[in-house]
């Protein structure tokens, strides 16, 4: 009798747990909404995307940075996502550069307890994302969790 593995399951051995982000909304010059919590220490990021649920059209700066509760802040990935109108629908990884890219590659990161949030560098953003990554902890009992 064979036994098969579930995709779910290929999903978790592979790239650890999964969570999504709650969409961001247009975000206000002066917000940094949270989107993960981390509680319990480090946890491996290895695999985080975002998806744009509503169009960005405003020329902008955005960055998703951790922001751990000791220690400084850190950018995981960022990028200007208006200059060059970024469709609602659009798949947005990072490049060799820590730079967002449409349909690129995973971001990585170590994260510590504390928070993953949204920046808009002081700018309002016209347009919204989702936010996904898988995880696994690093230190026995930390998890991560859709802020």
């Amino acid at each position: 009798m064979s036994v098969l593995i579930q995709g779910s399951q290929l999903r978790e051995i592979n790239l650890g747990r999964g969570v999504e982000s709650k969409a961001s909304g247009a975000l206000d010059a002066s917000t940094t909404p949270s989107l993960f919590t981390i509680t319990g220490g480090e946890v491996f990021i290895t695999a985080m995307w975002a998806v744009v649920t509503t169009a960005i059209t405003v020329a902008n700066t955005v960055t998703i940075q951790a922001n751990p509760t000791t220690g400084d802040s850190a950018a995981i990935v960022s990028g200007d996502l208006g200059t060059t109108d970024t469709a609602a629908g659009t798949v947005l990884g990072t490049d060799d550069n820590a730079a967002f890219a449409r349909n690129g590659k995973p971001a990585q990161a170590v994260v510590s307890t504390g928070t993953v949030e949204l920046d808009s560098n002081g700018t309002s953003v016209d347009g919204a994302l989702t936010v996904y990554c898988t995880w696994v902890p690093l230190t026995d009992g930390a998890t991560l969790v859709a802020a």
